[in-house]
């Protein structure tokens, strides 16, 4: 009877050492999962917070550079992403052709030779440098003459220059025209070479 009774002690204990020793190890494994969850969710968080940074950095530098653009330009910008037209939204170069440059008398609009022979190489680089851009043509005048005139003047200096640019084989749908009229001088209007700067067509590339 005694024997009995101590073997049926060693099995009891023996079980309870197994049941003690599998808890312990069922405890250890919970707390690996656990501790490898934890760190693959913390990598994750990483992950997503870098990407927010470096997103927000992008903001930024879009912001910064469109601060430091000029008005026109900041409103060609916003005209061409608000048109859809932009892919970044991201400002390139401009091409300035002015009175100084390329001849635009008082109350004229006809391109000149030195005109066309720089829009010809404008055209080229387009085609083989920036296919893929969006251009705004403005067109701009000197203070002489009445607000109306001005505006007309600067719509058909634009238009010219639009004109010129798609028998280079730049398609009509990648350009439009604004005229600023008298409104955006680059110079006083109080001298003749402000004003032969002030009478001008520019050209904003936008990608």
């Amino acid at each position: 009877m005694d024997t009995r009774r101590s073997k049926a002690w060693v099995v009891g204990g023996a079980l309870l050492l197994g049941t003690f020793g599998l808890g312990c190890a069922s405890k250890r494994y919970v707390g690996d999962e656990v501790s490898k969850s934890s760190a693959a969710s913390e990598r994750r968080i990483n992950e997503v917070e870098s990407q927010v940074e470096t997103a927000q950095s992008k903001l930024r530098d879009h912001d910064t550079r469109i601060t430091e653009l000029d008005r026109s330009t900041r409103a060609a910008l916003e005209r061409a992403q608000a048109a859809g037209k932009l892919a970044e939204g991201k400002f390139i170069y401009s091409l300035v052709l002015s009175d100084d440059a390329v001849k635009f008398p008082t109350n004229r609009f006809a391109l000149s030779k030195e005109a066309e022979s720089r829009l010809s190489e404008f055209a080229d680089k387009l085609k083989s440098e920036n296919k893929n851009v969006y251009l705004e043509i403005q067109g701009h005048t000197d203070s002489v003459g009445a607000p109306g005139l001005n505006y007309r003047l600067g719509v058909e200096r634009a238009e010219a220059v639009r004109r010129y640019l798609n028998k280079q084989g730049i398609a009509l749908n990648r350009m439009s025209t604004i005229s600023y009229g008298k409104e955006e001088p680059v110079a006083p209007n109080k001298t003749k070479e402000g004003r032969s700067k002030n009478r001008r067509v520019v050209v904003i590339v936008l990608a």
